[in-house]
């Protein structure tokens, strides 16, 4: 009995080196994390006692901090980023409404992408720019080149087409717009659908012309232009001279249906003049 005593004693006390040659018997029903390793290799060894309680584990609040700030942190960038959509979201009508009114008289102000009523903005043609094509008609030189051209080709079918309106100055523009809405008392938006504001008005590039058919002036500036022989000569031809219909039916514009107006788009002026309408009406 003593032999085993100091047996155990020193096994006890050669696996625990701060052992002070003391040692305690292990609790009743208690298994070590050592005797359950060796009984589950087919229990070659005995259990040694393992005194030590098992911690609790803790995380200390600087570590805690340190896992919430990331989360914190996200969730303030996402705040931010809300934010400022809804500001981004906002600063067109802003703008808008910021922005200096453009033409004397009319209340309304340019939408985000330089539109005043649904009508982009154009230059005046300079004098030098155009040549008389009728009487108190005038029209850009280009412009006037193809336009006799193609009616010369609609005089060889038997089909008369006419010009009644090409360039008009801003000045000419503005009692256009402002008389006929007055007398027709109409609202600026009303007016728009059916003629541009001074500055806005395609008339004023030199490239712009109104047709009418010889054979039924009824329907001159008339969306009962389309039922003429002069409005059909012109959906089969007019691309080959260069000229397009401005304002067709639905236009993303807003405007009016007009089969009447068509603009000469046959000139690198020409085309960038008339880029941000084109740009438009494709999408």
């Amino acid at each position: 009995m003593g032999n085993r005593w100091h047996l155990q004693h020193e096994l006890v006390t050669s696996h625990n080196p701060s052992s002070n040659g003391s040692f305690r018997l292990p609790s009743p029903g208690r298994q070590t994390s050592t005797s359950r390793a060796g009984s589950s290799k087919g229990g070659a060894h005995p259990a040694l006692v393992d005194d030590i309680p098992l911690a609790t584990r803790t995380v200390s609040p600087t570590l805690q901090r340190k896992r919430r700030t990331p989360v914190a942190l996200a969730s303030a960038a996402g705040a931010l980023v809300v934010v400022a959509s809804a500001l981004y979201a906002l600063r067109a009508p802003i703008l808008e409404r910021l922005a200096p009114v453009p033409v004397a008289g009319l209340s309304a102000r340019l939408s985000s992408d330089g539109r005043l009523l649904g009508h982009f903005p154009y230059p005046e043609a300079n004098d030098a720019e155009l040549i008389s094509i009728g009487p108190g008609v005038a029209l850009n030189a280009q412009a006037a080149d193809a336009l006799r051209q193609m009616r010369r080709a609609a005089d060889a079918e038997g089909v008369d087409l006419r010009v009644l309106s090409a360039f008009r100055s801003i000045a000419l523009q503005k009692q256009i717009f402002f008389d006929v809405k007055s007398e027709r008392n109409q609202s600026a938006r009303e007016r728009a659908r059916v003629s541009a504001p001074p500055g806005f008005s395609e008339h004023s590039t030199g490239y712009a012309v109104d047709f009418g058919d010889g054979r039924r002036p009824e329907t001159h500036l008339s969306q009962s232009f389309d039922s003429t022989e002069s409005y059909a000569w012109l959906k089969r031809n007019a691309n080959r001279f260069h000229f397009v219909l401005s304002f067709p039916e639905e236009n993303r514009q807003g405007v009016s249906y007009e089969p009447w107006h068509w603009r000469f788009e046959g000139s690198a002026d020409a085309l960038k003049t008339f880029d941000a309408a084109g740009r438009f009406s494709e999408y």
